[in-house]
């Protein structure tokens, strides 16, 4: 009995103690909800992850007739062409992000007997698609810009056999590699499978499409006074002439039309850029740039570097130019390499002077003459 008796008052001093237990959580939870303050719960959503940002170079591709240019912003383009040679051609334009929109031009130089036109349209399998004149072309060669509505046009391209530019005479131009170079594009801009590509659409979100990159930044170094320099009445300093290839140059541009062409301007008060004319065609005029002291001691070569670097080119020297020219309010350096005298294809670049160097800006180019206006021409290189 002593046992029992034992048991059960160890069981009611355990069950009393539990029970004290339970009373102060309870008066604890009490006083929490009387007068103690919680910690609220948050109302801010979690933040959203940072849109990845592209990471591309500036490059272009051949597929078949058509041609496809990214260019380091991010920015793609896609070239069709006319076969033969034959001045006609459609460009798909599409810049970096989610949210972008492609954009459709389009041109073609009219038979000389054709009426002026201010309708064109694109026809693909005999299916028109109307389009607006867009301001780049003019009545002699008219450009067409679909904007609104690009993806049902291209999407019949993607999936075509015939385009043809309609307007006061037709031009057919080539389909031929359409849907590789916007599959390319898709891929360099980091859309496949999305809803914003081009070719290959699928579910996969639109915003793991990645944004535009940061531009580089070009500082041009402050404009200084131009007196006495320019491009009219200025004569090669003796130490520049006395450089082998400045005097091959020059023997080389005998004829006064384009060795009158010496072009000067001060850079700073230790620097000056001389621009040595070095030959000429029917419509390009090269010259070599020198950078010298301000009494045109120590001349050195003004290295123009393009996209490809210096030395890319193996004929032409890296100080080099065609169609040239320096605008001293700007602080810029420009060229402009025609293909052709009407300048549909070629390519143009810009440098800007920062105070020690030329660095390139902005380069576009067209290795296709087939009309295509400077303006829509795709650019490779940009900066801010």
């Amino acid at each position: 009995m002593r046992t029992i008796d034992l048991l059960r008052g160890v069981a009611l001093s355990a069950l009393a103690a539990s029970a004290l237990a339970v009373a102060a959580c309870g008066d604890k939870d009490a006083a929490q909800k009387a007068g103690s303050p919680q910690a609220p719960a948050s109302s801010t959503p979690p933040a959203a992850a940072p849109a990845p940002v592209l990471q591309t170079r500036s490059e272009t591709r051949q597929f078949k007739d058509w041609r496809a240019t990214c260019g380091n912003d991010g920015t793609c383009w896609a070239f069709g062409f006319a076969p033969e040679f034959a001045a006609g051609w459609v460009r798909i334009a599409l810049q970096p992000g989610p949210d972008a929109r492609p954009e459709v031009n389009f041109g073609y130089w009219p038979d000389g007997d054709a009426p002026a036109s201010r309708q064109i349209g694109l026809a693909i399998d005999g299916r028109t698609f109307a389009a607006t004149l867009n301001d780049d072309g003019d009545s002699q060669a008219p450009v067409g810009l679909i904007r609104t509505d690009a993806r049902p046009v291209i999407d019949a391209m993607a999936q075509g056999k015939s385009m043809v530019v309609r307007g006061a005479s037709t031009q057919a131009v080539s389909l031929n590699g359409a849907a590789a170079a916007l599959l390319w594009i898709d891929e360099k801009q980091g859309r496949l499978n999305t809803p914003t590509a081009l070719i290959r659409r699928g579910d996969r979100p639109a915003s793991t499409v990645p944004v535009a990159p940061p531009l580089p930044t070009v500082t041009p170094a402050p404009a200084v006074d131009q007196g006495g320099f320019g491009d009219v009445n200025q004569r090669v300093p003796a130490a520049l002439r006395a450089r082998t290839e400045v005097g091959t140059c020059l023997k080389e541009s005998a004829m006064p039309a384009v060795s009158d062409m010496v072009m000067s301007a001060r850079l700073d008060a230790r620097t000056v850029l001389w621009a040595v004319p070095c030959g000429s065609g029917a419509y390009n005029v090269t010259h070599n740039w020198y950078l010298t002291g301000p009494d045109g001691r120590d001349p050195r070569p003004a290295i123009l570097a393009g996209t490809a670097g210096p030395g890319a080119d193996p004929v032409m020297p890296d100080n080099s130019t065609v169609n040239g020219a320096y605008d001293p309010k700007t602080r810029t350096l420009s060229a402009f390499a025609k293909g052709r005298g009407i300048g549909d294809c070629g390519s143009a670049q810009t440098w800007a002077w920062t105070g020690d160097r030329f660095v390139l800006t902005q380069e576009s180019t067209m290795g296709e003459c087939a009309g295509v206006p400077s303006d829509l021409w795709p650019v490779a290189w940009r900066t801010r």
